[in-house]
């Protein structure tokens, strides 16, 4: 995981870009005022004001911030949860996050997804991660880089760097061999085409 350690308004400003690239495919001034209207934003920015005031020790504020997000969000992300820059909520109702969690950069949620402990071991989450709407990630698991988790899957068992997994329990349905097969012109099970069908 990034190891980039920016201040408040480098991490707000990584946080507006990567969700405006993701969004709106644009990092413009224009894409970036979208951004700050859009519905998860708010989310994103107490959640930074909130590690702000951790890394400051400012514990009252810490508290108050946390406070804020869940009563006008709808977003619980604990006190103590970790996450690089580019962190981003495409929406951010129904988002639980435990404290313990560490994530690394460019780590993108959509609504209703869990990251939560299990006998107080939380899951890591590695850079450039994509987990999708309505998705759980249980316990002392591990999200690879570069990994995606598909809507309302169920993960409890760690996912491999590149691998995409969908599913209850999740599993992995493309790897990164897989990717670079598919990048070389090889036709595969587990392409693309095949995620477009209901996850069970």
């Amino acid at each position: 995981m990034s190891s980039a350690q920016p201040g408040l308004f480098g991490y707000i400003q990584s946080d507006l870009r990567a969700k405006s690239a993701w969004v709106y495919e644009t990092t413009s001034w224009r894409g970036i005022l979208r951004t700050l209207l859009a519905d998860g934003t708010p989310s994103m920015i107490w959640y930074r004001l909130m590690q702000a005031a951790r890394r400051w020790r400012l514990a009252p504020l810490e508290m108050l911030f946390n406070r804020i997000n869940s009563a006008v969000c709808g977003c619980v992300i604990g006190r103590g949860a970790e996450f690089g820059p580019g962190f981003v909520l495409v929406h951010s109702n129904g988002v639980v996050i435990n404290g313990s969690v560490r994530g690394g950069a460019n780590v993108i949620l959509e609504h209703q997804v869990t990251i939560g402990a299990e006998k107080r071991q939380s899951p890591v989450i590695g850079d450039g991660v994509f987990i999708g709407a309505g998705a759980k990630v249980i316990g002392a698991v591990t999200i690879g880089s570069g990994a995606r988790i598909g809507a309302n899957a169920v993960v409890l068992h760690d996912i491999p760097d590149g691998a995409t997994a969908v599913g209850i329990p999740a599993r992995v349905v493309i790897s990164r061999k897989d990717r670079t097969s598919e990048s070389e012109g090889v036709n595969i099970a587990g392409s693309p085409a095949a995620l477009s069908a209901p996850v069970s």
